[in-house]
C-alpha cells in the first residue's frame, strides 16, 4: 500500500485522465507496436521487438504508480487549509536571507510537483524545511553547499 497523499480535486481529475489514455489508446498503440514487430521476424533478432516489449513494460509500471497515487489520494479542500502556519497546498512567499531574493512557492504533494510552475514536493529539502513555520519565522535548510535560511513573509493559498 502506498503512502496517502493529499491533492487538490483537480490534480484527482487530471491524473485520473492520464490513466484513462493510458489503458485506453496509449495500451493499444503499444499493442500495435508489438504485433507490427513481430510480424518482422525470427524474435531472437528483433531490437524492435525488444524495444516495443520494453516499451510495454515501462508503460505498465506508469499505469500501475499512476493507479496506486489515484487510490491512495485525498482530496484537500483549499477552505480547510491552515493559513498561520505553512502545511500542504499553502503558497508561500519567502526572502533568502543570503542574498535577499523573494521567491514564491507553494506545497504540493509529489505527483503534483513542477519547479517550472513553483510547485515544490513537500518531502522536497526546501518544502519539509518550510513546514510548520509561519509568517516571520526563520527556515533553516541543509543545501549541498550548507545552511540556507529563509524568512517567511506570507502564507496564503
Amino acid at each position: 500500500m502506498g503512502d496517502l497523499t493529499y491533492v487538490t480535486k483537480e490534480t484527482l481529475e487530471s491524473m485520473k485522465a492520464e490513466l484513462k489514455e493510458l489503458k485506453g489508446p496509449g495500451r493499444n498503440a503499444i499493442a500495435k507496436a508489438i504485433a507490427e514487430a513481430r510480424e518482422k521476424g525470427d524474435l531472437k533478432e528483433n531490437a524492435e521487438y525488444d524495444a516495443a516489449k520494453e516499451a510495454q513494460g515501462h508503460h505498465e509500471a506508469k499505469m500501475a504508480r499512476l493507479e496506486s497515487a489515484i487510490v491512495n489520494s485525498r482530496i484537500l479542500d483549499p477552505k480547510d487549509i491552515d493559513l498561520t502556519k505553512v502545511t500542504i497546498l499553502n503558497k508561500v512567499k519567502i526572502t533568502n536571507l543570503k542574498n535577499d531574493k523573494s521567491l514564491t512557492y507553494q506545497i504540493v504533494s509529489e505527483n503534483e510537483a513542477d519547479l517550472k510552475l513553483k510547485k515544490l514536493s513537500v518531502t522536497s529539502p526546501l518544502a519539509s524545511g518550510l513546514l510548520g513555520k509561519e509568517v516571520g519565522d526563520i527556515a533553516e535548510v541543509e543545501t549541498p553547499g550548507g545552511i540556507v535560511k529563509f524568512k517567511i513573509e506570507e502564507i496564503s493559498i
